[in-house]
């Protein structure tokens, strides 16, 4: 396991709320990425007091890959976090008893996908075949594509996989260098039209719609510290839920907390790519039905027997060791 490193201080954001007793939990919080729209209901949990109302005061540091915050949550680094929670368990299987686990899911269908452009002949995930990708080693998506492959009969073989950086992973498909890359669908898609490709042009291949039952982004959270701070993981939990019920009601409204953090985004793209997690990602038919934050026991168990088709586990795999639901209401929380 690494320990994080040093970031620089235009990656974190601090909570300014004051507290009369000045006795807030400290929660530094790890994200998966940079600051983009995604991660506008969070910093509108800071400015609009849903951390400070349960006397958290909270910082929010950027990743550099939904694989980036388990290794930090584990070690103790940070507390809590935002990770894919397919990777915690392959992390999990390979450091048995490491002291962290998933406690709300954000991501209930996941934004895993292979992004192609039609001109280049990828519209359907047969079409790989032949193809180069570009896939980043770091990447969530990439950690699924293996999985996607098998649900559709891809030989891998026939696909030519070029290691590529997280910066260099869009541009190299819009110049053309590879026909297709991996990446969340409304981070991808959305880089590839700031770089001038048109909408047209662009085929977005969601595993969770050729076969992934996977689940897809978490908060993670430090066992040890939530067993020490249990009140401080329940109000953080709900923090973020209010955080992103106010991004659902106007997600116009939060961007400015966003762009607070990040004046060089563009905040209109950045509105859009809210939107796109919003209504692929977060506000699904089962989150609406059940309430945020919980899992379908039987659509995880499904889950672990399709990470079982290309990963060999060296334990039995249990849910219990991967997600807990004891810090989150019953029913989860309501987003409407």
């Amino acid at each position: 396991m690494k320990h994080f490193a040093t970031l620089t201080a235009t990656l974190t954001v601090v909570a300014t709320s004051a507290f009369a007793d000045g006795h807030a939990t400290a929660m530094p919080f790890a994200l998966d990425w940079k600051f983009e729209g995604p991660s506008a209901p969070y910093f509108a949990a800071i400015d609009n007091g849903h951390f400070a109302e349960n006397g958290l005061a909270v910082e929010i540091t950027a990743g550099s890959g939904s694989l980036d915050a388990i290794p930090k949550v584990a070690t103790g680094a940070f507390p809590i976090g935002f990770a894919d929670i397919n990777s915690l368990v392959r992390f999990l299987d390979q450091n048995p008893g490491a002291p962290v686990i998933a406690a709300m899911m954000v991501y209930d269908k996941p934004p895993f996908a292979v992004i192609g452009r039609k001109s280049l002949g990828v519209e359907a995930p047969a079409d790989l075949q032949g193809k180069v990708l570009g896939a980043p080693p770091p990447d969530g998506a990439w950690a699924q594509f293996p999985i996607f492959a098998a649900e559709n009969d891809l030989d891998m073989g026939a696909i030519t996989v070029e290691p590529v950086g997280f910066p260099t992973r869009e541009p190299m498909l819009a110049e053309g260098n590879v026909a297709a890359i991996t990446g969340f669908s409304f981070s991808s898609y959305l880089n590839l039209v700031r770089l001038g490709i048109d909408e047209g042009d662009i085929s977005t291949l969601l595993m969770a719609d050729y076969g992934l039952d996977l689940y897809g982004n978490a908060i993670i959270v430090n066992t040890e510290f939530a067993e020490a701070n249990p009140d401080a993981v329940s109000g953080f939990l709900e923090a973020v839920a209010m955080g992103w019920k106010d991004a659902i009601a106007d997600p116009a409204a939060v961007i400015p907390s966003l762009i607070e953090r990040n004046p060089a985004a563009d905040a209109a793209l950045e509105q859009r790519r809210l939107e796109l997690a919003i209504n692929a990602n977060v506000k699904t038919d089962y989150v609406t039905e059940n309430g945020m934050g919980m899992i379908d026991p039987e659509r995880m168990a499904s889950a672990l027997e399709q990470i079982k088709m290309v990963y060999e586990f060296q334990n039995a795999p249990d849910a219990a060791l991967y997600f807990t639901d004891a810090y989150l209401p019953e029913g989860g929380f309501a987003l409407d």
